[in-house]
């Protein structure tokens, strides 16, 4: 598989696989760790950003393994939801930050250029997300918009 900008191949490398149980040496029970997820997320942290806390500071190596259920399913469940999936904001975001940017640098060529491939990988994904109805109909993205998403 390629790389959707360039002419390289894609990263190879191996992903960690899920164990199907939870670790014995795991000491939380499913509600403790729902509760502690519930908890992190109410403060503002995103699903990814609530894994790794749980992960780095309460010793749970993997929330599917402890619940039995990915954290955004975990967290929809709990009446928690963004309204904005997690890597459409994050591409959002740094499409504010290039906007920035190139407000104070207007002739830096190579960010115009990763601004205009962010923003065609945003509608790609955006295209996507309204065919599994994850977005609305109506969603569109608009530079401006952006800006007040992001804040």
């Amino acid at each position: 598989m390629s790389r959707i900008h360039s002419s390289r191949k894609g990263r190879a490398g191996s992903h960690r696989p899920y164990p199907a149980t939870k670790p014995a040496w795991v000491s939380q029970t499913r509600e403790e760790v729902v509760e502690q997820a519930v908890s992190l997320s109410k403060t503002g942290l995103t699903a990814a950003q609530v894994g790794q806390r749980l992960r780095d500071s309460y010793g749970v190596p993997s929330v599917r393994a402890v619940t039995g259920e990915r954290m955004t399913d975990l967290l929809k469940a709990q009446g928690i939801q963004t309204e904005l999936p997690e890597d459409l904001q994050a591409l959002l975001k740094r499409v504010v930050h290039l906007q920035r940017h190139l407000q104070t640098h207007p002739k830096d060529l190579a960010n115009q250029r990763g601004l205009s491939l962010i923003e065609s990988r945003i509608r790609r994904l955006a295209r996507y997300y309204r065919d599994h109805k994850v977005l609305p109909e109506t969603w569109r993205y608009s530079a401006a918009g952006a800006a007040l998403q992001v804040e």
